[in-house]
């Protein structure tokens, strides 16, 4: 037992204390972080936009959004990262964390599209009657009545589909070593011991995913209690 627990320590040192490599991760975690929250307010905007056409009058609208909902939920994220590396931004400089954001936004407008989509379906068709009885457009109604409804409905999903974002950026390793996986790999590659390394990223992803989620149930709760009111 006492030989397991010294091993365990010295995984853990020429893990994380020897030359300072507590950084790497102290970085990865922050590009993984960085990543995910940007890809999510793109995705949201691109979500809006898809939704918004899905709920269309427009065929055209309604068969563009369609057609990139299906494309881009039924491929792998990594292949759509891989496209967009090494095809779409082949001859262009540029940071492979803002890829990052471009690639995994683009896969959760998808995602995010269904969940804004989900939650106007929502909301009473009444609202809408009643918003347009008071003279309001189509724009306003939807903008000033129906949004704000339908948010409470989105936003826990949203909170949802941030956590699973997460944990998908974790295939940016495919193109670049920034996030937690990153730096687990350059420490293997030193010390060639694959356990510490990567049990330590696995407790950190679970440690920050726990933590937003209970952030997000509080949230939650919050919102309920409004409603009751």
């Amino acid at each position: 037992m006492s030989s397991w627990l010294m091993e365990l320590g010295n995984g853990l040192v020429s893990t994380f204390i020897l030359e300072n490599r507590w950084k790497w991760f102290a970085s990865g975690l922050g590009y993984t972080l960085l990543i995910s929250f940007f890809s999510v307010l793109l995705g949201l905007v691109i979500g809006v936009l898809m939704a918004l056409g899905r709920l269309s009058k427009s065929k055209i609208l309604r068969g563009i959004s369609g057609i990139y909902i299906d494309i881009i939920r039924g491929t792998p994220t990594m292949v759509q990262l891989l496209i967009i590396y090494f095809i779409i931004f082949a001859n262009v400089n540029i940071e492979k964390w803002i890829v990052g954001i471009i690639a995994f936004g683009i896969n959760s407008g998808a995602y995010i599209a269904e969940i804004v989509r989900g939650g106007i379906l929502s909301v009473n068709i009444g609202q809408t009657e009643a918003g347009r009885s008071l003279g309001l457009t189509q724009r306003q109604t939807m903008t000033h009545i129906i949004m704000p409804q339908a948010m409470k409905n989105i936003l826990p999903a949203l909170g949802n589909e941030f956590v699973v974002l997460i944990k998908e950026t974790a295939v940016i390793g495919m193109i670049a070593n920034i996030d937690l996986v990153g730096a687990a790999r350059k420490v293997q590659s030193l010390t060639y011991d694959y356990l510490i390394p990567l049990l330590s990223i696995a407790v950190i992803y679970y440690v920050v995913i726990k933590i937003i989620s209970l952030l997000l149930s509080k949230l939650e709760k919050t919102m309920r209690k409004a409603d009751k009111r």
